[in-house]
């Protein structure tokens, strides 16, 4: 009787480290990675209010690495940037800080499926907590008619990044 050599999972691991995504794998149903987005871009055109989806790419530098950060929402009329989560990992949460400390022009707020989890277990902190300390305003599920109707930030987000509008 022979024996394997290795171990069966950390070939198959490999194997799959290597397998390209499509939309349909990851589970992108019309562009959108959650419901949360899908019910949100509903909200926004229910209201006539313009806005793009993943529009826009924010560069930032994460120490000896440069990252892209591509938001959820970016209000065309009044240049807020609204992300939409569901779960605020730690990842997320730095990554957040790096772009508030590299970019503080920017107006990025968030919209927490719920916002009273907690940003780990056992901890006190909650998402809403998180965001306040941090300085980012935040709503609920649904981006809230003020952030819609409100003048946002002095300068937008085209011209704070350099990009083309």
């Amino acid at each position: 009787m022979g024996v394997a050599k290795g171990n069966w999972r950390s070939r198959k691991k490999a194997q799959w480290a290597h397998t390209p995504k499509t939309s349909e794998s990851v589970g992108l149903r019309y562009g959108f990675r959650s419901g949360l987005e899908e019910m949100n871009a509903k909200f926004l055109e229910s209201r006539g209010v313009r806005f793009g989806f993943e529009s826009i790419k924010i560069k930032y530098v994460v120490p000896e690495s440069r990252r892209t950060y591509t938001p959820d929402f970016h209000l065309l009329d009044n240049g807020i940037i609204a992300e939409t989560k569901g779960k605020l990992e730690p990842k997320d949460r730095a990554k957040h800080i790096l772009i508030s400390l590299q970019y503080p022009d920017l107006d990025i707020r968030f919209v927490f499926q719920r916002p009273h989890d907690k940003i780990v277990k056992g901890s006190k902190t909650t998402y809403a907590m998180w965001a306040e300390k941090h300085g980012f305003k935040w709503a609920v599920k649904i981006i809230p008619e003020t952030w819609v109707n409100e003048p946002g930030p002095k300068r937008k987000p085209e011209e704070v990044l350099g990009i083309a509008a």
